[in-house]
């Protein structure tokens, strides 16, 4: 994946959270569906890009990775996770 991509998916996830209310949170898969530009199921390459780009984006403190609304550890989070504004 190049820093192109990387931001790319940075922006999606912002710019995708930005169209939602406050408390919203949005799914990785959205993320990875918005930034495909193929038919298909081809995004589903993009989930493990997607989660790293929301790891950087919550590294930097603009958004935070949550589990059954709970803020969780990116690092060692396992399983479906969203990802909302940071509060």
């Amino acid at each position: 994946m190049t820093s192109d991509e990387e931001e790319r998916l940075e922006r999606a996830i912002l710019d995708l959270l930005e169209q939602r209310r406050p408390d919203a949170s949005v799914c990785p898969s959205e993320v990875a569906r918005a930034v495909h530009d193929g038919t298909g199921d081809g995004w589903r390459q993009l989930m493990e890009p997607t989660r790293a780009a929301a790891r950087r984006l919550s590294d930097a403190g603009r958004v935070e990775i949550t589990q059954g609304g709970e803020r969780v550890d990116p690092t060692t989070t396992r399983g479906p996770i969203r990802i909302r504004r940071r509060r």
